[in-house]
């Protein structure tokens, strides 16, 4: 099976697993992923078929959006093993997929990703950030029952995955502050860092209208 036969079965695999997704991580998220690490692919040397791959399945087994990690991972192992991936390809993308999250940076040891693994964490916290990360921001926490702002609730320096995770202490607004406006400074890639600049200041802007207007100052 050639790369693109391999890269079509991926694609409509994840279609089956993510295309219900009600939280901002659905098909069109991966999608945006996607394309995204095929640009950064471009100007860096990672390995197509590992970035695509990881890119697409890369939210499938998110302990945030499944009940039962483990048993969907088994399930994207059988996938790719009927697919024609290799032991070593199947071994790098999981290890992508496991490892990329904003959670896992939190860690006392953050995991070392390949290059490939860098492209495509790129590729994810660039969706997260400017408008359709602004957008994607609330669309969450709207499904969640967050807060949008109260002054009175300062923002976290979040210290793990476990405080990061919990919901009942985050507002909207404070999303921003404990999460989105550090993701520019921790993209991997020239690419990516490049398009993180625009994006930063379109997030900065929106944050001192909404202020402005929460404080009726316009």
């Amino acid at each position: 099976m050639n790369l693109s036969d391999k890269i079509a079965k991926v694609h409509h695999f994840s279609l089956e697993q993510m295309g219900s997704d009600k939280t901002g991580h659905g098909f069109d998220h991966i999608l945006r992923v996607v394309n995204m690490t095929k640009k950064i692919l471009k100007s860096e040397p990672g390995n197509s078929l590992i970035a695509i791959s990881a890119a697409y399945l890369h939210d499938v087994a998110d302990d945030k959006l499944v009940r039962d990690p483990a048993t969907q991972n088994v399930k994207t192992i059988d996938f790719l093993k009927d697919s024609d991936f290799s032991d070593n390809e199947i071994s790098e993308i999981m290890y992508i997929t496991k490892n990329l999250s904003f959670s896992s940076s939190l860690k006392p040891n953050p995991p070392v990703l390949s290059i490939s693994g860098k492209i495509v964490q790129d590729a994810d916290r660039l969706d997260a950030i400017g408008a359709i990360g602004t957008l994607r921001a609330i669309y969450y926490g709207g499904k969640h029952s967050q807060v949008i702002y109260d002054p009175t609730i300062k923002p976290r320096i979040l210290k793990d995955k476990i405080e990061y995770r919990n919901l009942s202490k985050e507002t909207i607004i404070n999303h921003f502050y404990e999460k989105l406006l550090n993701l520019k400074d921790l993209m991997n890639t020239t690419t990516a860092k490049e398009i993180a600049e625009g994006r930063q200041v379109f997030m900065l802007n929106f944050l001192e209208e909404f202020i402005d207007e929460w404080n009726g100052n316009l």
